[in-house]
């Protein structure tokens, strides 16, 4: 064995103090001594705690070494992450007291331990982020730009929903629907016969919108994919397919209910450089959320960079182990959907 977990040497120093620590006739350093001179080494010790928790101590220290080394940028955010995340947690548990009690609950018996938890959470999500970027190739960027990136649109609806009760029966239901569909029939014909569209929106979004929040207008501003709620997906599917000036004259039902839009202006979109970052990001994000390992995928990734080396066999034994279970448990997690 070439290596002992700097823990357990850490034990060894705290429990034999600042002075010359103690061996055994064989050489081992002591970590525990008794008045008739029996002593317990730093060996039996670590021979110990290796079936209970070495292994999750020894990935902590790895990783923690691996990621400041691969990311010392980012180190001192990081910290001051956790400093400001921990400040706020004091604060709404009314006290450090109070704080490290939920702290302990947790199973951690200090808030220094906490916070070197939280640290290397930290750590490791920037890991995955930054790993997630790489895999996304200029090619993905590009179809993601040209088939997806639109301009921005100016638009304006108005929101027409089912006065439904749950009272109701399955025919009362769907005549409210039926009604609902009806009166945005009515504010098209409206349209379709006003002079002036745009003022006539404005006055049919005071009369009949159910989107209070824009009802004054009908606006929703300056607008694409992603500036607001997928809710609206279907509305702006629907936007894209009309040109400025027109309204659309079919029902166009979304989770929120159903609509009529105006289409005001439209405007050119982006350049694929100014976006290339911003869409990088967004498939990253994807990348991550398709693939359920990312996590593991990612430090094992880091882990063979730096060239890591379990030396004790049963601790290698138990990582393989342990890296096995966890992509089964994904892949099985995925049969299972």
């Amino acid at each position: 064995m070439k290596k002992k977990i700097c823990m357990l040497c850490m034990i060894a120093l705290l429990t034999t103090g600042c002075g010359k620590v103690p061996k055994l006739s064989n050489g081992d350093d002591a970590v525990l001594t008794f008045e008739n001179g029996d002593m317990i080494s730093a060996n039996e010790l670590y021979e110990k705690v290796k079936n209970s928790f070495a292994l999750e101590a020894l990935i902590t220290l790895s990783d923690t070494y691996i990621l400041e080394k691969e990311f010392a940028g980012y180190i001192d955010e990081a910290h001051e992450s956790v400093e400001a995340y921990v400040e706020a947690y004091i604060e709404q548990y009314g006290g450090e007291d109070k704080f490290l009690e939920a702290v302990r609950q947790s199973g951690y018996q200090t808030i220094d331990a906490y916070k070197e938890y939280f640290y290397l959470m930290l750590m490791q999500n920037h890991a995955i982020e930054e790993y997630t970027k790489e895999q996304i190739e200029d090619k993905d960027i590009e179809k993601y730009y040209n088939e997806t990136i639109k301009g921005d649109l100016e638009l304006s609806h108005i929101l027409i929903t089912a006065d439904i009760k749950t009272s109701m029966t399955a025919d009362e239901k769907k005549e409210a629907e039926n009604k609902a569909k009806d009166t945005v029939k009515e504010i098209i014909e409206k349209l379709k016969a006003a002079e002036n569209v745009e003022e006539e929106f404005k006055k049919l979004s005071k009369e009949y919108n159910k989107d209070e929040s824009h009802k004054e207008t009908g606006s929703l501003g300056k607008i694409t994919y992603g500036d607001l709620s997928t809710n609206y997906d279907e509305l702006l599917d629907a936007a894209y397919k009309l040109k400025d000036g027109e309204f659309s004259t079919e029902v166009i039902t979304t989770e929120l209910g159903y609509h009529v839009i105006l289409r005001t202006k439209s405007y050119e979109k982006e350049s694929l450089e100014d976006l290339k970052d911003e869409i990088r990001e967004k498939l990253a994000e994807k990348y991550a959320t398709d693939h359920k390992d990312i996590t593991v995928t990612t430090l094992q990734h880091f882990r063979k960079k730096h060239g890591m080396e379990i030396q004790d066999s049963e601790l290698q034994k138990q990582y393989a182990t342990y890296i096995q279970n966890l992509l089964a448990s994904f892949k099985q997690t995925e049969e299972e959907k």
